[in-house]
């Protein structure tokens, strides 16, 4: 069960491994860290697909220690110009879930930006 939800906006160089957003499990508490990427309304949209993701994560049983253990594996793996996520791999053990995330991150974004922009941001850090 998770009884709290914190979303912090921290230096990209401070994230446990080479990623944007991340989310943690510690007792009841869903801890998510956002990169700063110089926009609070981009920053608040990677929270908002890490809550997401974590969420639907937890509640269809998929552990925090599995989606971390693929993430780590990939980036170290990465192909020089792949700017996939991990989780848009078909392999990834949540990558159903991550779908989902994404798509609300795009619902938001079209509501207050551009996806292009957006994405362009993100994928410059």
């Amino acid at each position: 069960m998770i009884n709290s939800v914190s979303i912090k906006v921290i230096k990209h160089s401070e994230q446990r491994y080479n990623t944007l957003g991340d989310w943690e499990i510690k007792d009841t508490n869903l801890l998510i860290s956002v990169s700063d990427t110089g926009n609070w309304i981009y920053n608040m949209a990677i929270g908002l697909h890490e809550l997401v993701e974590a969420l639907l994560c937890h509640y269809r049983g998929i552990e925090q220690s599995v989606v971390d253990s693929f993430d780590i594996e990939y980036e170290k793996n990465r192909s020089i110009g792949d700017i996939k996520e991990p989780g848009d791999e078909p392999t990834a053990p949540y990558h159903v879930e991550h779908g989902l995330a994404t798509s609300v991150e795009r619902m938001f974004i079209a509501s207050v930006g551009n996806w292009r922009e957006y994405e362009d941001t993100c994928n410059s850090i």
